[in-house]
């Protein structure tokens, strides 16, 4: 992909999804997409946030790996603009995980300020190939963000064999290990959670969710053309309505985010809703695509397979039925709150 130099901040779709097509499932290559097109996507809540999740949700329809790895790093470029640090060098993730037996802690390390990190951090994506991350630590104060270098010696990620997915297979994720590792603080304590971009973040992944889709939409046109009868009108029929509904509920929610109206609570509630309603429509889509074309694509498409595979698994990243409660839990809160 090539960048116009006269207007460096503009990106064709068209290109951006070519370019995440011929990535395929190289990882150096997405690396190198990320940082070529990262810091020039418009900074969510800038005024031109629905732009922004255009050209992510155009990635993902190229190719789901390269735009799993543009997601984090844009993320992470977004999340330092927003502390006021300026656009930074390398390829970045987020690291901000918590499971049951992994822990990561900061500690004051000196008089100088310098904070060390010790302990383990889960579900690090490219961990072991990324050159720096934003992560989450324990403090006195509560959880806070570091950037941290990831060629720090004390650093080392777990080896990519226990990720056995298959889908994005190469966009490999598991614990990263610190040792006495220097961490520079991005926030106060809790910011990291409190901010208002935490939201809008969380829609930018369901941006990507909902290209994956189109991407599968796009394979079910191509497979029926030619094609007559009305049941192969009814599968696209049926696509076409869930992807425009799923489209138009993130246009209005960029409108939301850019007007100001998706600040604390309402964001929160915002981000629930979008990602539900995108994630049901992805959902729909891969059962009603799998339905309309059958097992041929899925044992001699390698493309078609893969992003089977790569769409099932990203969108997990939805909770599901929590996610839905949380949404039911926050609604109803705010109905309490009305009445009194």
């Amino acid at each position: 992909m090539t960048v116009d130099r006269a207007a460096p901040d503009a990106i064709d779709s068209d290109a951006l999804r070519a370019a995440a097509a011929d990535a395929g499932t190289d990882v150096a290559t997405g690396l190198a997409l990320a940082a070529l097109v990262g810091a020039r996507l418009p900074q969510p809540g800038g005024g031109n946030t629905r732009a922004r999740w255009r050209l992510l949700s155009a990635a993902a329809r190229g190719g789901l790996a390269a735009a799993r790895i543009l997601e984090a790093h844009s993320d992470a470029l977004a999340i330092l603009a927003e502390a006021g640090e300026p656009t930074p060098l390398g390829t970045w993730g987020v690291f901000a995980a918590e499971a049951v037996g992994c822990r990561l802690d900061a500690a004051l390390d000196g008089t100088n300020g310098d904070v060390r990190l010790d302990g383990t951090k889960p579900w690090c994506s490219l961990g072991g190939a990324l050159d720096s991350a934003l992560v989450t630590a324990h403090t006195p104060g509560g959880r806070q963000l570091f950037a941290v270098d990831l060629h720090n010696s004390g650093v080392t990620a777990d080896p990519p064999g226990a990720w056995v997915a298959r889908g994005l297979a190469t966009v490999t994720s598991g614990p990263v290990h610190f040792a006495a590792v220097r961490g520079r603080p991005v926030g106060d304590p809790g910011w990291y959670l409190s901010r208002r971009g935490f939201a809008w973040g969380g829609m930018g992944v369901a941006a990507c969710w909902l290209g994956g889709a189109l991407g599968l939409r796009d394979a079910l046109v191509e497979h029926s053309s030619g094609r007559d009868g009305e049941l192969n009108a009814l599968h696209v029929g049926i696509v076409d309505r869930d992807l425009h509904a799923a489209q138009a509920v993130l246009d209005a929610a960029a409108a939301d985010v850019d007007a100001g109206r998706a600040a604390g609570s309402h964001g929160a509630v915002l981000a629930l809703r979008v990602r539900s309603v995108v994630a049901r429509a992805v959902e729909a889509v891969l059962q009603q695509v799998g339905h309309a074309l059958g097992p041929g694509p899925l044992a001699f498409d390698e493309l078609y397979a893969r992003r089977v595979a790569d769409l099932g698994l990203y969108v997990r990243q939805h909770h599901g039925e929590r996610d839905l409660a949380a949404l039911g839990q926050a609604v109803l809160a705010g109905e309490r709150r009305a009445e009194l």
